[in-house]
């Protein structure tokens, strides 16, 4: 069962990574910074330059589903305050969307899952497009 897991995980993380790529996204996928994040863009040179603007850097989580492991994300990449966790999870609880949005979290959903979510939280919660499309923007 926990092999099942860990290889939807890591498809889940090969198709983002594709998704990415083919955007024109500059990316690195599991950097040794402060733990081991799953993406940060647009990488570990720019993490570690402390003239490189840390507004212009962005970490991934990568969650099949959040649970309780989408805390890990907050002890990652310490230098950026603000984090982004992409789930394929079919709906979050209120409290923990809450929760996540009070710790600083943003979400990446796709665009049909995020029907079945709640509506009238204040977590931002974009799909894998408006994702991309602020990435670039951010980086240029």
């Amino acid at each position: 069962m926990n092999r099942r897991k860990a290889r939807a995980g890591r498809s889940l993380e090969n198709h983002v990574e594709f998704i990415l790529r083919n955007a024109g996204v500059p990316f690195e996928m599991r950097p040794n910074v402060d733990g081991k994040p799953d993406i940060l863009i647009p990488g570990k040179a720019q993490y570690e330059n402390p003239a490189y603007p840390s507004s212009k850097l962005i970490v991934i989580g990568v969650k099949t589903t959040c649970k309780d492991r989408w805390r890990q994300v907050l002890n990652e990449a310490k230098r950026i305050p603000h984090k982004h966790i992409l789930t394929i999870q079919q709906g979050i609880s209120e409290n923990q969307l809450e929760e996540m949005h009070k710790s600083n979290v943003s979400l990446i959903v796709p665009q049909p899952i995020q029907k079945q979510y709640p509506h009238g939280t204040s977590i931002e919660m974009l799909s894998l497009e408006e994702f991309v499309i602020n990435a670039k923007q951010r980086l240029a």
